[in-house]
């Protein structure tokens, strides 16, 4: 999520479930529209939440406890694990998951356990379920301590705590988010993804003043950092900050003006603020950064509101 690209510029909210925790929707992964209602974004949020897998029971602690063996085992719409959100998996990525699985619980070590983690974490992935993954890199980085592998688990979870739609799965795949990247920062105190991404997970947990104020260091630091500049510009657009959040995407365009996301959402926020045409322009600009047609449509439809 270095520059919010990491993934298209879909219209969707990816985990609106901060509402609940926080007051604050958290954007890192797409852009919503403007208009929606915060029902609609909840209906969105929970419309992609096979992303972050399991049940309310995973709690990335325990193997079998974890959402892992879920598509392993989940028929399509019937069986024991019908319930299950995890939809992606085909026939033959389940069986392949199953088989990881008992190849995982067999392995005589920590270092065999290790690179068969390895391999599961890569799949899970592929399929979209991110705790999963997040849990496999975690035993990986316990067999293999780095910063580098505590960051690669830490990066899972966070990704699966973007996309959570309840506020049990926001708390606690964000608790596991926070617990993985401070263990990065000790490591790396410099690393400014690590901290921004930490800062981004603190935002739904019992002290969303600590989240700002680590975005802020990472500006402090790096001031032209397009990932804190883009999240802080979302915080106050959250937060019916207009004019901040304006100074915080034209700062982001500034340094990057190809950022799609922030093109939108300058548009956005100036369209608020009732600078219209200059709004206008951000519209047309992210339209033309992107091939993606529902960002198209999107701005189509923010730009008639203008007139």
């Amino acid at each position: 999520m270095a520059t919010t690209s990491s993934a298209p510029h879909q219209l969707v909210i990816v985990a609106a479930a901060l509402a609940l925790a926080g007051g604050l929707f958290m954007l890192p992964k797409g852009i919503m529209k403007p208009k929606e209602s915060k029902s609609e974004l909840s209906k969105d949020a929970a419309a992609t939440a096979n992303r972050d897998g399991g049940g309310m029971a995973t709690n990335g602690s325990k193997t079998e406890a974890s959402s892992g063996a879920v598509p392993a085992t989940a028929t399509e719409n019937n069986g024991p694990n019908a319930k299950a959100p995890h939809t992606t998996a085909s026939s033959a990525q389940r069986q392949e998951l199953t088989r990881l699985l008992a190849e995982f619980k067999a392995a005589p070590n920590a270092a065999a356990k290790a690179t068969v983690a390895t391999t599961l974490a890569r799949r899970y992935n592929s399929v979209e379920r991110f705790d999963s993954a997040g849990y496999y890199l975690e035993q990986v980085a316990q067999a293999r301590p780095s910063a580098q592998n505590w960051q690669q688990a830490a990066d899972a979870y966070f990704q699966a705590f973007s996309f959570a739609a309840t506020d049990e799965r926001v708390k606690l795949l964000g608790g596991k988010a926070r617990e993985l990247y401070t263990k990065v920062l000790k490591e790396q105190p410099d690393n400014l993804d690590a901290k921004t991404n930490l800062g981004m997970a603190y935002m739904a947990s019992e002290n969303p003043v600590q989240g700002i104020s680590m975005l802020r260091e990472v500006l402090e630091a790096d001031p032209r950092n397009e990932k804190a500049l883009y999240n802080m510009g979302i915080l106050a657009v959250q937060s019916n900050q207009f004019d901040k959040a304006v100074t915080r995407f034209q700062e982001l365009v500034k340094v990057n003006p190809k950022n799609v996301n922030g093109q939108f959402y300058l548009g956005v926020t100036l369209a608020r603020t009732g600078a219209k045409e200059e709004a206008k322009k951000a519209f047309l600009v992210a339209k033309s950064l992107s091939n993606d047609p529902a960002l198209a449509a999107s701005v189509d439809e923010e730009v008639a509101k203008l007139k």
